[in-house]
């Protein structure tokens, strides 16, 4: 049995949450300049071209790709061989705090969402656990803008709409989500499971590396419709126009009830920010 200090914890969140709003994942970058390469509309290419310039910029200069620097979602994979010792919340929401002052990032959590008293540093962060073999622990640090977030969308379908259902949910959210997501957007959709399950993979489908395709060659070719349908829509980027509405579309599955088909939908901005290590 591995022992781990959670002071670990809070030295790799604080360095990972920084990065990650620094600098964009390199399949990010790649994935923004190739829609750049293939982009016809001279408007949504220029468009694509100052979303380049603010990225280097960001990275080269040390600061915040985006003024919302985001809620901090923090997902710990824990290997079953290795035992931290210490509060695992306190110690994550102790490197957001670091990260915040250290950072120059923007405080944008309230305490309670209805009396919207700021807490001043970003905290607390919304942690996901999962346990896995080993004596490791991943740590995926991902700040969450919720101009996007706010037009995730969850709908509990019914079976017989099955993939034509799906396709036409997701495409919908797309549609009235608009300009306000800052598309070109980046898709997480969870099908299956319950009404929170399906949210979950939804978010976790976000943290896919962009263009990469589903292990099932059925829901593979769906990720490809469901890019397809969304980049027809012609919002294009910051919404003025052209071909490139989505950068990509990861889809995860669970198990469903055979009453039910729960699909959700959780929307990034094209910056897609994460970052992640093994400790």
């Amino acid at each position: 049995m591995r022992i781990l200090d959670a002071g670990a914890l809070t030295v790799t969140v604080k360095e990972l949450f920084m990065e990650a709003n620094f600098s964009l994942p390199s399949d990010v970058k790649q994935c923004i300049l190739n829609s750049f390469e293939n982009e016809t509309w001279p408007g949504a290419k220029s468009t694509l071209e100052k979303i380049m310039e603010n990225f280097t910029l960001a990275e080269k200069n040390r600061v915040p790709v985006c003024q919302d620097t985001g809620m901090a979602c923090v997902f710990l994979e824990i290997g079953r061989d290795v035992h931290i010792e210490g509060d695992i919340q306190k110690a994550v929401d102790e490197g957001i705090r670091l990260a915040c002052a250290c950072g120059n990032l923007r405080a944008s959590v309230v305490s309670d969402p209805l009396r919207r008293v700021n807490t001043g540093d970003n905290t607390p962060a919304m942690l996901y656990i999962d346990f896995t073999e080993g004596d490791r622990v991943a740590v995926t640090a991902v700040p969450k803008g919720f101009g996007s977030e706010n037009m995730s969308r969850i709908g509990m379908l019914g079976p017989s709409e099955g993939k034509e259902g799906i396709v036409e949910f997701v495409v919908s959210a797309v549609e009235s989500a608009g300009p306000n997501p800052c598309p070109p957007v980046v898709l997480g959709i969870g099908i299956g499971g319950t009404f929170d399950k399906a949210a979950l993979a939804a978010k976790k489908a976000l943290l896919r590396p962009l263009g990469s395709r589903h292990g099932d060659p059925f829901y593979a070719a769906l990720e490809d419709e469901i890019l397809k349908r969304v980049n027809a829509l012609g919002i294009g980027p910051q919404g003025f126009g052209g071909g490139t509405t989505a950068l990509s579309a990861a889809v995860e599955v669970l198990p469903a009830h055979i009453a039910s088909l729960p699909c959700a939908v959780n929307i990034n901005c094209h910056v897609s920010r994460h970052a992640a290590r093994v400790i």
